[in-house]
Parts: C-alpha cells; structure tokens; sequence
C-alpha cells in the first residue's frame, strides 16, 4: 500500500477551469471517497491520480514519489471502472492473468495471485468460465479481481457499482468493505452516491465546483458539516433549512424568531456569530411532534418508508422541512407542532458556513 498527496492540483478544460488549487493527503490504508454531484470534478481528479489526464496545474505524489508526468504503468495503481471492461473471449481466469502475463509475471506467480484472489473474492469456480456466462454481480467481481492480482499501492475505483441494481449494489459494498479489512490497502473511490460512501469510507471528501466542501469521517460530515452544501447533501433526506432572524442572546447563546411567531434558544455560541440573514439547519430525525412545539407547520405530503414515516411540513414563511415520525401518520392538511432538539440545530450565515451547537457536557 502506498500513501497519495495531491499538491495544488488544477484541471483545465480550453479556458474552462474545472478544478482550481485542490490539495489533499491520503494515509496508507485509508479508504478515501470523492463524493458529489454530477460535473464537481471528481471523476476528472481521479482520472488524473491515475495519469489517465494530465493535470494542468500542481504535483501528485504516491508513495512519496512524484508521478505527475509518469504513464499509468509507472504508478503502482489499478484501476476499477464504472464499465467491467473484460475480454469476452477469455476466460476469468485469463482475464485476471493477461495484465500480468503484460508486465513479464511468472506463471508460477500469476497462479498464486489468481488463487488468493479467487479465495478472497469468492471466485474459485468461475474461474474457467466467460464473462457472458456470469452475472454482473459477478462480472464486477472479476473486474475488481483483476486489480487485486496486481498488488497495487493504490486501488482506484471509478462508480465501480453504479451498473448494478440496488440489492447487488448491497451485497457489493459488503465485499468491497470486507476486502479493505482484509487488504488493509490504500483505496479511493469516486461516487455520487452517499450511501456508497458513508457506508464504506474512513474518510470522505466532499467536493463542490472542483473545490473541496470538507473532508472528514461519515459521522463527523453527518453531524457537523462545515457548510450548508454539505448538510443538505449529507442525508436522506438532507438537512432543512429555516430562514430565522436572531432576536436576542441568552447565557452566551443565540436566541432565534421562527416563522409563525415562534422563539427558539439554542446551544450555538453567541460568540463569533456574524450578524446578518441566518438558515437554521434541522435533519428530520431531530424534531418531534409537540402539540406547543417551537415550529408550527402544515403537512404537504406524508411518505411511509415502512421502518418510518416522513412527514413534509410548509411553515408560515412558505419554507419547507421534513420531519422523521415514529408511530404517528398525520392527514395531508393538518397543522402540527414541532419541538427541535437543541443539541442536534445548526445555524447557517450568508456565506453558507455553519455555526454548531456546543458539545452536550458528558
């Protein structure tokens, strides 16, 4: 396994700029996702760890080397793409062993890396097979087989899972976190889906406009975002948001005027709050129907999720929030009441970053 810094990386496209002074450092072992929404760059950033691109701008070091001008072949990388790319006429067997037969590896050692592969990989009896007699499942598998029998120092995944339904997407994830233990190799993986990355990152960079929101654990990101682009994409559903007015301070904490006449204390520190228009950030899970709740709200919609229901709420100021019910299942058109769990609200200012609550004392 080997380490990845990325040092004031741009990426041109003619006089398009589609990412602009990006750095960032990968620990050996870590699991890092580049996560965002269509045309953030992070496909386009993972293209050019792995020299498939040439960076425009800034240096690019794996394993402490610099390989910003080196060819794919001199990286100590494999690569996994969204598109299981395999040789229809060879078997499984002979795809996982043509790169190396490439490179000059023995037969002998082609057949040891084969065989721990297909054990890891839960292989071993498809290995004579071609690929139009397997399942994608299993395609993917092979692909994923195929970067493993080159040992890299880093593994690259492109969507790898995106072609798959949602219950293989599942089973998938299991097998690639399962291989990440087992390895204990350096991995990063492009996705926008959340779900991929929450459930298997250590840690993920979230990425916006070719920039960098914030980089941190799955549950760090989730309650504690640095930035409002960041709350509402972290979630499902993402983070509301309430426009609010700040009416006062008390013991050191900002107090808020809520649509419809409400007033809100928080636990967000006084200190530092910058004046101006302010978002309170409210994930569904957080609030809770009470009949003399700080927040009152009419019921647009209500969607049964079976563990859950969600409830979509239009406030007095025409701003939406969902809130997360257990065993209430209002009508469409009632009016209810909803108390805020003060340790879980999050204050927004103008330009998006987020002031949170302080810590609950143990």
């Amino acid at each position: 396994m080997a380490s990845l810094k990325l040092q004031n990386i741009s990426k041109r496209y003619g006089a398009t700029q589609v990412i602009a002074d990006l750095s960032l450092d990968v620990a050996e072992g870590e699991f890092v996702v580049f996560l965002g929404p269509s045309g953030c760059g992070k496909t386009s950033l993972l293209r050019m760890v792995a020299g498939l691109e040439e960076a425009s701008g800034g240096r690019i070091l794996i394993g402490g080397r610099d390989v910003t001008q080196a060819p794919p072949g001199q990286r100590n990388l494999a690569m996994v793409f969204q598109h299981y790319a395999l040789y229809p006429h060879m078997s499984v067997r002979d795809n996982l062993a043509f790169g190396l037969r490439n490179i000059g590896v023995k037969e002998v050692e082609i057949a040891r890396r084969i065989a721990e592969a297909g054990r890891m990989l839960e292989l071993d009896a498809l290995l004579e097979r071609k690929p139009t007699q397997l399942s994608g499942g299993q395609r993917q598998r092979v692909a994923i087989g195929r970067a493993v029998v080159k040992e890299p120092g880093i593994f690259l995944f492109d969507e790898p899972l995106s072609n798959l339904d949602a219950a293989l997407r599942g089973r998938t994830r299991l097998e690639l976190a399962q291989l990440h233990r087992r390895l204990g190799a350096t991995m990063v993986f492009v996705t926008h889906d959340q779900i991929e990355a929450m459930t298997l990152a250590t840690r993920i960079v979230v990425m916006k406009g070719g920039a960098i929101e914030q980089v941190a654990a799955p549950a760090e990101l989730y309650r504690r975002p640095a930035t409002r682009f960041v709350a509402g994409f972290i979630g499902t559903p993402g983070m509301g948001f309430v426009p609010v007015q700040r009416a006062a301070d008390e013991e050191g904490f900002a107090v808020l005027a809520l649509p419809g006449g409400g007033r809100l204390r928080t636990r967000v520190p006084a200190v530092g709050l910058p004046a101006g228009a302010l978002s309170l950030g409210l994930r569904p899970e957080t609030l809770h129907p009470a009949v003399d709740g700080a927040i009152q709200g009419s019921v647009e919609m209500v969607e049964f999720l079976g563990e859950r229901t969600l409830a979509h709420l239009k406030l007095a100021d025409g701003s939406a929030l969902i809130v997360s019910l257990n065993g209430v299942r209002p009508e469409v058109g009632e009016s209810i009441g909803v108390a805020v769990d003060v340790n879980e609200a999050h204050l927004f200012d103008e330009s998006g970053r987020a002031h949170h609550a302080l810590e609950p004392s143990a």
